[in-house]
C-alpha cells in the first residue's frame, strides 16, 4: 500500500499520502492510521477517523454517509497507566486530589470504522476518489521521489527472576530511610502468585497533589523522582542505595530515559510563584546519587517561555523543548550547543523527539493563514543541521513519533476526523502507512496545547513490526503486530485475561506485554512469540489479588519489567494523608 504523495486524502484512515488505487481510502503518501495520541480523550477508531468519546458515528469527512465516524481523533483520554507526562508549553491537567478534577476515563482509542467489512470501506474511498478527484495531505521536501513506507522502533530487556520469600522488605515511607513494615502485602498471597519484593508509601505532597515523572532502572538501583525530591533503592530489597536528592521547589520534567552513562536530568522550578520557571537542570548519577553539572535554560523570543520544558535525550545530546523553541546541550557536560528558533514561513519548533542516534522536530508553520501546515524535520544531533524536511497538507497536525529510529508518525486532520500512522525512511520519505481496520488504544499523555511526541506507551517498535493494542469495549482486548512495510496485520494475540492487554517492548523473540490488573486479580507480565505460528501469551509473573486495589489505584503510572522483576510506580501523587498512598512497589517470584 505504498504510494507517492500526491494528492490529498480522500477519507480512509486518513494519512497524508497520494489516492492508493481502490485502497483504504487514505489520500497521499502512506497515511499512518493508528492508534490516538494526544490530550486526554479517547484515542481514535479505525483507520484514521478519530471520535469522540461516546458520540455516535456520524457521515464521513466528505459528507459521505459510511464507516467514517468523528470523534477525538486520535487522543487518549488520560495519561495511561504508563505514566506520561503532559508536554512542554501546555497547561498542566488536573488530576485527583486537584479542586474540580474529574475522575479518569478509560484509554484507548476509538476507531470510527469500528464494525465496518473492510470491503465497505474499500468502496467508500474509491467512491470518494473517484469523486474528489485529486487532493492530497502531505508532501516532502528534499531526497529523490519515492514510494512511501514506514519505521519501526522498541526496548528491550532480559528477564531474570529474582526476590526472597516473606513480606515485603523495608517499606519505608518514601523517603527512602525504611523502616517497620505496617502491613504484610504479602498476606493471603496464593499459589502462584509473585511476591512484593519491597514497596515504598509516598513522600507527603500538597493537598492538591504533585508529579512524580520519571522512574530509572539500573543494574542495581531503582530510582524514583517525587515532587521535591529524588530517591533511590536497591532492587532486590528495597534498601536505600543513596541518600534522597532534595530540590528547593518542584521538580516540573525530567528525562524519560537514563544515558548510556546511567546518567539522567531532573528540570525543577525556579521558584513557587506563579511566574516560577521550569528552567532549573540539574544532572544526577544513577549510580551514586552524585550531582553533576548544573545549569538554567533561558526564556525564548516574546511568547516563548520556559514555564514548562521538555526534556530529550539522543546519545550524548540533551534537547530542551520550550514552547516555541529549542536547545540543545551536551549532556555530559551542560555545556549549551545550538538553538533550534524560528524559520522560513512563520514555522516554529512545537516538539521533539529523539533517538539513539537521531532528533525529530515538528514545526507549526504559518499559523491562522492559508498555508497553514505541520513540517517533520530529521536533524543532525551535534549540530542540529536539518538533513530533511517532510511537510504535511493544511489540516494536518502530527500528534505523536511512536518511534524515532525508524520513525513513525501518527497525525490527524481534525476538519475531517480522520487518522494517519506512517513510517519514513532514514532520508524523510514515507515508506507505508498502517492498513488495519481497528481501533487502536495505547496510553497517551496528556497534550492539550502543546506537541508531547513521545508521551505515549503500550506502544513497541522492533524488527520492521509495530504493536499496537486495541480498544477493549467489554472484556480483553488484543495486540496487533503491523508489517512497517506493508502496513498489513501480521498477527493478533487475545488478553489471556478480561482486562487490557498493553505491549511493553521486545526481548529477543519475544514481546513483552502488561495485563491490567482487575478487582479480583493482579496484574500479568506475559511473554508472545514474535515468529512461528502461535501467538499465545505466556505467563511470566501473575501479581497478588491482594494488591490488585493498589495496583488498580495508580491515576496514572510507571512500569517497567527488567532482570525478572517487574517495578510499578505511580507519576501522581494526590496529596491525601489519610490514603497511605504507594510511590513504588517491586514484584518478583
Amino acid at each position: 500500500m505504498s504510494q507517492p504523495p500526491n494528492q490529498p486524502p480522500q477519507g480512509g484512515f486518513g494519512a497524508p499520502q497520494d489516492p492508493p488505487p481502490g485502497g483504504f481510502g487514505a489520500p497521499t503518501p502512506p497515511p499512518p492510521q493508528g492508534p490516538p495520541t494526544g490530550p486526554p480523550q479517547q484515542p481514535q477508531p479505525g483507520y484514521g477517523y478519530p471520535q469522540q468519546p461516546g458520540q455516535p458515528g456520524q457521515p464521513g469527512p466528505y459528507g459521505q454517509p459510511g464507516p467514517y465516524n468523528s470523534g477525538p481523533y486520535a487522543q487518549p483520554q488520560q495519561p495511561g497507566p504508563y505514566g506520561q507526562q503532559p508536554g512542554y508549553g501546555y497547561p498542566q491537567p488536573q488530576f485527583p486530589g486537584a479542586p474540580g478534577t474529574p475522575p479518569p476515563g478509560g484509554s484507548g482509542s476509538r476507531n470510527p470504522f469500528k464494525g465496518k467489512p473492510a470491503l465497505a470501506v474499500v468502496a467508500a474511498v474509491a467512491a470518494l476518489l473517484v469523486i474528489g478527484g485529486s487532493v492530497w495531505a502531505v508532501t516532502a521536501t528534499g531526497g529523490d521521489e519515492e514510494k512511501d513506507k514506514k519505521p519501526v522502533a522498541g526496548k528491550s530487556d532480559d528477564p531474570k527472576p529474582s526476590g526472597s520469600g516473606g513480606a515485603p522488605v523495608n517499606p519505608g515511607d518514601g523517603r527512602g530511610d525504611g523502616g517497620e513494615d505496617p502491613e504484610d502485602l504479602n498476606e493471603g498471597r496464593q499459589a502462584g502468585e509473585s511476591k512484593v519484593l519491597w514497596y515504598k508509601e509516598a513522600p507527603d505532597a500538597p493537598g492538591s497533589g504533585a508529579d512524580a515523572p520519571g522512574m530509572w532502572i539500573t543494574g542495581e538501583t531503582a530510582v524514583k523522582a517525587a515532587y521535591k525530591q529524588v530517591f533511590a533503592y536497591n532492587v532486590g530489597d528495597g534498601k536505600p542505595t543513596w541518600d534522597p536528592i532534595a530540590f528547593p521547589e518542584k521538580i516540573c520534567a525530567v528525562t524519560p530515559e537514563k544515558t548510556a552513562a546511567d546518567k539522567i536530568v531532573v528540570a525543577y522550578m525556579s521558584g513557587s510563584s506563579d511566574r516560577a520557571k521550569c528552567n532549573q537542570m540539574q544532572e544526577i548519577d544513577l549510580a551514586t546519587g552524585e550531582k553533576g553539572w548544573k545549569e538554567e535554560v533561558e526564556d525564548g523570543e516574546l511568547f516563548d517561555t520556559t514555564l514548562s520544558v521538555e526534556l530529550n535525550v539522543s546519545g550524548d545530546i540533551l534537547m530542551v523543548g520550550r514552547s516555541q523553541s529549542g536547545t540543545a546541550y551536551d549532556v555530559r557536560s551542560g555545556k549549551k550547543l545550538y538553538d533550534k528558533k524560528r524559520y522560513g514561513d512563520a514555522c516554529f519548533p512545537a516538539g521533539f523527539a529523539s533517538g539513539p542516534k537521531t532528533i525529530i522536530q515538528v514545526a507549526s508553520c504559518g499559523a491562522g493563514g492559508n498555508n497553514a501546515h505541520d513540517e517533520v524535520q530529521g536533524l543532525d544531533p551535534k549540530t542540529g543541521k536539518v538533513l530533511w524536511t517532510y511537510k504535511y497538507e493544511k489540516g494536518w497536525r502530527v500528534e505523536r513519533a511512536y518511534s524515532v529510529d525508524p520513525l513513525v508518525v501518527y497525525a490527524t486532520d481534525e476538519d475531517k476526523k480522520v487518522w494517519n500512522i506512517s513510517t519514513f525512511t532514514s532520508k524523510g520519505k514515507v515508506l507505508e502507512q498502517v492498513g488495519v481496520d481497528e481501533d487502536f488504544a495505547p496510553e497517551c499523555g496528556w497534550a492539550i496545547l502543546d506537541r508531547d511526541l513521545q508521551g505515549c506507551a503500550g506502544v513497541a517498535v522492533a524488527a520492521g513490526t509495530l504493536y499496537l493494542p486495541t480498544e477493549a469495549t467489554s472484556g480483553a482486548n488484543e495486540i496487533v503486530a503491523i508489517n512497517l512495510t506493508t502496513g498489513k496485520e501480521k498477527w493478533r494475540a487475545k488478553s489471556p485475561a478480561d482486562e487490557s492487554m498493553m505491549p511493553l517492548r521486545v526481548e529477543g523473540d519475544q514481546l513483552i506485554a502488561y495485563v491490567q490488573p482487575s478487582y479480583d486479580a493482579g496484574g500479568q507480565v506475559v511473554s508472545i512469540a514474535t515468529g512461528g505460528s502461535s501467538h499465545k501469551p505466556v505467563k511470566l509473573l501473575q501479581n497478588p489479588q491482594g494488591v490488585a486495589d493498589i495496583e488498580n489505584s495508580f491515576y496514572s503510572k510507571d512500569i517497567d519489567w527488567v532482570d525478572g522483576r517487574f517495578y510499578i510506580s505511580t507519576t501522581r501523587l494526590t496529596g491525601n494523608d489519610e490514603s497511605k498512598e504507594k510511590l513504588m512497589l517491586a514484584f518478583g517470584k
